[in-house]
């Protein structure tokens, strides 16, 4: 008998899509799709339904109900998108379904609330406070001083997220994020040092896996600075003393958080001092092109092994990082169209055979305003130095112009 696997998104990105097929790919199941807006290629799925809003919790009921009406009740209600936990673990308690509830999605998604339970914990995280009005942050930065960042309590991404260093700063963020009862704000200090990413998969309670990635620079930095193109680097070796504090930390993080079952992302930050301190982490795969990283890392099939954890409870590992993996982002000064790409041909040459998948920027396409940029390419090799040097000269060497 099938088992009815119910998997939500707004939109069919490319990078959504490759996790509904991996859903395909399990035994036994029927791949039921909700978006705001049909996929053009609907062959992942069994079914689709097209709803308003996926976020609202009772809408994505009665979609659900919509979909499985005639195959019976849902066995697993998935997402890959953060902004979706709360609404996914609505939805898993109306209907009795098995994967995150509503109070261990709620630790992961509202970052105040997650650090609070960190700190219970002892995990070391950035001091905080959570704002409901202007006086609590100029309480914080009282205290704090600057530089502090605030942010939504429910952000992703780096989105609406301000590095303050001085009052009048300060003034201008408080009055853009509007900080209430009914739309809190995390205030926190600021984090220094090498920023990281630590992915785990659980099963039954137990971080089984995990991969570690490295920033060049971090996202938030690369926020702020549109022009700024970034690299995100997969080192070879991962089980090394220079990481046994955040292994420690990061399985610690699990299982305080009360993950059962699935695949997060976690960034964290190697203080000047050496020690360890986790920004946040999220109940979701990570983005940034991580995910195909890591499978391009291990040889293996990292998308399949998220379906996996999450819908059979399983996990297939453990596998040998054979290669050091790395994406670059590429994105220019300026805005409005893309008019033209220089130093391809030079970074092809440089590269040689390092670029194992690249999607250049394309003329006319308007520039995007995510920190992935308009194009990016990817380098494997068995030597992270190798692999650090190709993607840095790559960076250097791709230029990509705009023109209104």
């Amino acid at each position: 008998m099938k088992r009815n696997i119910v998997f939500v998104a707004p939109f069919p990105m490319a990078t959504t899509m490759r996790f509904a097929e991996a859903l395909g790919s399990l035994d036994d199941v029927r791949v039921l799709g909700i978006f705001q807006q049909a996929p053009h290629d609907a062959s992942p799925f069994d079914d689709v339904v097209v709803t308003k809003n996926v976020m609202d919790a009772g809408g994505l009921v009665h979609a659900i109900e919509r979909i499985c009406a005639g195959r019976g009740k849902p066995d697993r209600i998935l997402g890959i998108l953060e902004q979706l936990q709360m609404s996914l673990a609505r939805a898993r308690e109306h209907f009795g379904v098995s994967g995150p509830d509503v109070q261990t999605a709620e630790r992961f998604r509202d970052k105040a609330l997650m650090k609070d339970e960190m700190r219970k914990h002892g995990l070391p995280c950035a001091r905080h406070r959570r704002v409901v009005c202007d006086a609590d942050a100029w309480g914080f930065v009282e205290k704090q001083g600057y530089p502090i960042i605030l942010k939504p309590t429910a952000g992703a991404g780096s989105k609406a997220t301000y590095r303050i260093d001085r009052t009048e700063a300060l003034r201008e963020a408080l009055d853009e994020l509007k900080p209430s009862l009914y739309r809190p704000v995390l205030a926190e200090e600021f984090l220094s040092g090498e920023e990281f990413s630590f992915e785990t998969i659980t099963v039954g309670g137990v971080a089984r896996f995990h991969s570690i990635s490295r920033y060049y620079p971090g996202p938030l930095e690369v926020m702020q600075n549109p022009h700024l193109q970034w690299v995100c680097l997969l080192p070879r070796d991962i089980d090394t003393d220079e990481f046994t504090a955040v292994q420690k930390v990061g399985m610690a993080a699990i299982r305080d958080l009360g993950l059962d079952s699935g695949m997060t992302h976690m960034e964290w930050f190697k203080r000047p001092d050496q020690s360890v301190a986790i920004g946040e982490i999220a109940l979701r795969p990570p983005g940034a092109q991580i995910v195909k990283l890591m499978s391009l890392a291990y040889d293996c099939d990292m998308y399949r092994a998220w379906a996996r954890a999450t819908v059979d409870d399983a996990y297939d590992g453990p596998w040998e990082r054979k290669y050091s993996v790395g994406v670059a982002f590429m994105r220019g000064p300026g805005s409005g169209r893309i008019t033209r790409v220089d130093g391809v041909d030079e970074a092809h040459k440089i590269m040689g055979d390092l670029v194992v998948d690249v999607h250049l920027p394309q003329v006319g396409a308007h520039r995007s305003d995510s920190y992935e940029g308009d194009g990016y390419a990817i380098v494997r090799h068995s030597d992270t130095e190798v692999v650090k040097d190709a993607l840095l000269q790559l960076i250097r060497t791709v230029k990509v112009h705009y023109e209104r």
